[in-house]
């Protein structure tokens, strides 16, 4: 039978190799140290070994230096300008904030001016954007079937199907917007499968709210 002492180191080592047999960085830093805690433990309380008590409050330390660092380096990367977190706060306002962080880097932000457009009808459309300031008029055969305004989005709905641009949408003021190549969103997507439910989730609302107004427009008109 195991004595107290060996079953906890037993079970440091049973937490190492599980810590190496883990794929992802942050579980096997947490791995190691929860190992580094029991034989920390067991070197005090029950074998009272002083080397072993220094390395492993070492380890612990170094682990402690390297998950505030962290910390650190997240809040740096995860901060937003008033485009940007207007951007996070409405269409990506499901996704943590490092996930929106990767989101917005797909693309750019740029200024445009009344008259460029940015979807044509019946045409594929390259690029998804969202709306930080200015208007745009979505025209439909001709007729006009809706305006997008700060916060939307602007061509989601080819993201989710694939499919051509059901409206032309002109710039109708000055304007800023993100802008992203859908072919850059769809391989995101892909690439990152624990975030495309949400993501979609957020374009396929959009897209309604849109289809909402429109109804309301023709309806009205």
């Amino acid at each position: 039978m195991f004595s107290t002492a060996g079953l906890v180191l037993h079970l440091s080592y049973a937490l190492l190799v599980a810590a190496m047999l883990s794929g992802k960085p942050h579980l096997m830093r947490l791995l190691i140290a929860l190992a580094a805690i029991l034989i920390l433990l067991r070197a005090t309380l029950l074998v009272h070994d002083g080397t072993t008590v220094i390395w492993m409050a070492i380890l612990l330390g170094t682990w402690l230096l390297k998950l505030w660092g962290d910390q650190r380096e997240n809040a740096a990367t995860t901060q937003f300008d008033e485009r940007e977190e207007a951007m996070r706060s409405g269409c990506l306002g499901d996704l943590p904030r490092g996930a929106a962080r990767l989101f917005i880097d797909q693309g750019l932000w740029l200024e445009g001016t009344p008259g460029e457009i940015l979807t044509h009808e019946g045409q594929p459309v390259d690029h998804i954007y969202f709306l930080a300031s200015g208007e745009a008029q979505a025209s439909s055969s001709g007729r006009a079937v809706g305006m997008c305004r700060p916060g939307d989005l602007i061509g989601e709905a080819t993201v989710l199907s694939g499919g051509a641009a059901t409206a032309t949408v002109t710039l109708v003021s000055p304007a800023t917007f993100w802008c992203a190549s859908t072919a850059n969103v769809r391989q995101f997507l892909d690439d990152h499968e624990s975030l495309r439910i949400t993501i979609e989730r957020s374009f396929s609302d959009a897209l309604r709210e849109k289809l909402r107004a429109a109804n309301r427009l023709i309806a009205a008109s």
